[in-house]
């Protein structure tokens, strides 16, 4: 992958870092069925940076995500992505959303998968190459889609999140199924990204990855249990390291019910 600090980041927009919040969360409620599924979430995630969620499955990161991707109604509470209400028409090509599941044309090849959605943003074909030399598809992207692996179907869903040169970058588990180098290859491009200014938040249930990132957000069935740096959480917590800080986060919150 192509972990030039340029690489697919956003061209001539690129925010500030500690300026206005990428996004803000303010009392947010998610209820589905009869279930809550986010609780009064509250959280700040300052631009250019990489953003972490942490949590075990059904803690909720999947509904933040969608949430802050304008695809997951609220039930209450206020939510701003890069100063818009989420969901506004203008953050349209602004969020590169990049889901736990890929979601492509598998009769498809890699090009045609782009060019597609490069129609749909109203991009220029050079945009096409770009990406795909960005997630080093570019030798296989005439290629169905059917007969790549599972790594390189990761790879082309982030292609197409890049696509539009997005300020905000939201990729739920990015890295599951991947071997070790092409995560740690992964993870030098989010750096990169967030370097240029761009804001990148990921989920992972890979706590040596979440160690990487620059803060993180602890949820534990719905609600925000810690959040700080990776150092902050473990020193609170009165851990060794990240995995038993969550433990015992997690642990803590079961005890008190």
């Amino acid at each position: 992958m192509d972990t030039r600090p340029d690489a697919g980041t956003p061209s001539g927009t690129r925010p500030e870092v500690g300026g206005e919040a990428a996004i803000a969360a303010r009392g947010l409620r998610v209820v589905r069925g009869d279930t809550l599924i986010l609780r009064d979430v509250t959280l700040t995630v300052p631009t250019g940076l990489i953003y972490g969620l942490v949590g075990p499955s059904g803690a909720g990161k999947t509904t933040l995500m969608r949430a802050v991707a304008g695809v997951q109604r609220l039930a209450g509470g206020e939510l701003r992505v890069l100063g818009l209400a989420a969901g506004s028409l203008a953050l349209r090509g602004r969020i590169g959303y990049m889901p736990q599941s890929p979601a492509l044309y598998t009769d498809l090849t890699a090009r045609e998968n782009l060019e597609f959605f490069a129609g749909v943003y109203g991009l220029p074909p050079g945009r096409v190459e770009a990406v795909l030399r960005t997630v080093d598809l570019a030798a296989v992207s005439d290629r169905p889609v059917a007969t790549y692996s599972g790594g390189e179907r990761q790879r082309l869903s982030l292609a197409i999140a890049l696509l539009p040169e997005p300020p905000l970058l939201l990729l739920d588990e990015p890295t599951v199924g991947l071997d070790p180098v092409l995560r740690r290859r992964m993870w030098a491009q989010f750096r990169a990204w967030a370097a240029a200014g761009a804001t990148v938040m990921v989920s992972t249930h890979v706590m040596d990855e979440a160690a990487r990132a620059d803060r993180l957000a602890f949820l534990y069935n719905g609600a925000l249990l810690a959040e700080g740096s990776p150092v902050e959480i473990v020193a609170g917590a009165g851990a060794a390291d990240l995995e038993e800080a969550v433990v015992r986060l997690a642990e803590s919150k079961g005890e008190g019910r």
